[in-house]
């Protein structure tokens, strides 16, 4: 079970949000398998954003993923193209 969580809030336009979907899909299993306390991830669509919420198994887990290659080399440059604003990051932790 996760004790905290990373959940990332992105605008995205309608017209963009299967090719947002596919960077979603390409790098969940990297994610799973390479960043440590990693637990789980979850693709939440709504009408105004959509939002990849990440378990992990601790804050710092999820402080150090925001770190971490994966994300910023390769989870940020390919969504780049598809925002249309700054992501709103909030860890959450669970008592």
């Amino acid at each position: 079970m996760a004790k905290a969580y990373l959940e990332i809030s992105l605008k995205i336009n309608d017209a963009d949000r299967a090719n947002a979907a596919g960077v979603y899909n390409q790098y969940k299993a990297p994610f799973l398998e390479q960043i440590k306390g990693a637990t789980s991830k979850e693709l939440l669509i709504r009408d105004e954003d959509v939002q990849v919420l990440h378990g992990f198994e601790s804050t710092q887990d999820a402080e150090n993923y925001l770190s971490s290659d994966l994300f910023n080399k390769d989870v940020v440059v390919a969504l780049k193209p598809y925002l249309q604003d700054n992501p709103d990051v909030r860890i959450y932790s669970v008592l």
